[in-house]
């Protein structure tokens, strides 16, 4: 990989399309790693409505050479409409891990 920068992405979802979610996007490579934080309670404003749900929040690890890939794909498989993804970046890692993430990735 190039100068390959890792990426934490946030992604929502209904807790029961979570892990199928996951297993998809790291069955295909696009990210190394999903965590399942499987019970969140999302408040938040859709067509002029204060809604709330509960949801499952994933953490998932890539870098930027994938984020557009993983963003497609997930707006693709997702159910929403509007699907949260939003990328942070990772400042530091431990060197083995960042190896580990960017070597899981699709070649």
């Amino acid at each position: 990989m190039s100068e390959a920068k890792v990426l934490v992405v946030y992604v929502t979802c209904p807790q029961d399309k979570a892990a199928a979610l996951a297993e998809t996007l790291v069955q295909e490579k696009l990210v190394a790693c999903v965590n399942i934080v499987p019970r969140v309670t999302s408040v938040y404003s859709w067509q002029g409505e204060v809604v709330k749900d509960e949801e499952s929040l994933l953490v998932m690890k890539t870098s930027t050479d994938f984020y557009a890939r993983l963003e497609a794909r997930v707006k693709a498989l997702h159910s929403y409409d509007v699907p949260e993804v939003l990328a942070l970046p990772v400042e530091k890692g431990s060197k083995e891990y960042i190896g580990w993430l960017l070597g899981s990735l699709e070649k």
